[in-house]
This record gives structure tokens, sequence and C-alpha cells, in this order.
């Protein structure tokens, strides 16, 4: 099974964000056992350094990225990635350019926490997603 883990739930374990944490840990587990094949926007991994240099040193939210990398693979948003996303009737841009990155890579599933996101096919609450497996 091949997943692509939307910025919010990522930022739920490095964050500690309880009480949303329990299940992106779990999906982390299941990630580091090899379970599943999961997938990160390369657009996500600027985010998420940016909100972790909030919260901690330069070098731990590098370890952190580092990590997020290792078990991570990363998908690159191209031109044609963003002109497609354009097009989708998403509201949120950036939900539209993790639709079209998860459709080019034949993913199952987007793991959200957004709301508005959930209401897309392929996109299910990290707690949905741990029930369903």
């Amino acid at each position: 099974m091949k997943i692509l883990i939307d910025t919010n739930v990522i930022l739920d374990t490095f964050l500690k964000r309880e009480p949303h944490n329990k299940y992106s840990d779990a999906i982390f587990d299941l990630i580091s056992d090899n379970v599943i094949i999961s997938y990160i926007n390369t657009s996500s991994v600027t985010d998420i350094y940016y909100v972790l240099r909030k919260k901690f040193s330069d070098i731990e939210s590098r370890e952190k990225i580092r990590t997020l990398l290792n078990l991570f693979q990363a998908i690159e948003v191209t031109k044609s990635d963003c002109l497609v996303a354009l097009n989708l009737l998403i509201s949120d841009f950036e939900d539209a350019i993790v639709v079209v990155c998860a459709d080019r890579e034949n993913l199952d599933f987007i793991i959200t926490r957004d709301v508005e996101f959930l209401e897309h096919q392929k996109a299910i609450s990290p707690k949905d997603f741990l029930e369903k497996i």
C-alpha cells in the first residue's frame, strides 16, 4: 500500500500534538516497519521545516527533516502538476497539488486531518486509515 501523508499529520508527530499524534505516531510505526510505503511532496518539506524551526533549533529541525526524508519517498512538484492543480475544483491550491501528485504516482490514499480535504475520494483521516488497515 502506497500513501501520501499531508503536512498536518507529519507535524502532529514531530510536534507531539495531542490527541492527534497517537494516530500519526502509529502510522509512522507502520512506515518504519515497512508495512506501508510513504510519500511526501517536496513542497511540504520546506513548510514542515518552517514550522519546526519555530519550536526547535536549526540543528534539531534539520535532523527531523533528515528522519522524514529517510522514511518517505519524495514526490517532486512540477510545473505541469501546478498547471493541472489550477484547473481542479479544489478551493485550496496546496490540496490540489497533493491530489495531482498522488494521482500521478498512483497512490492509494492521502492521509490528512484537513476537514475540507477529506471530501476528496483518496483522502482519509489518520484514525480512519488505521481502522481500515
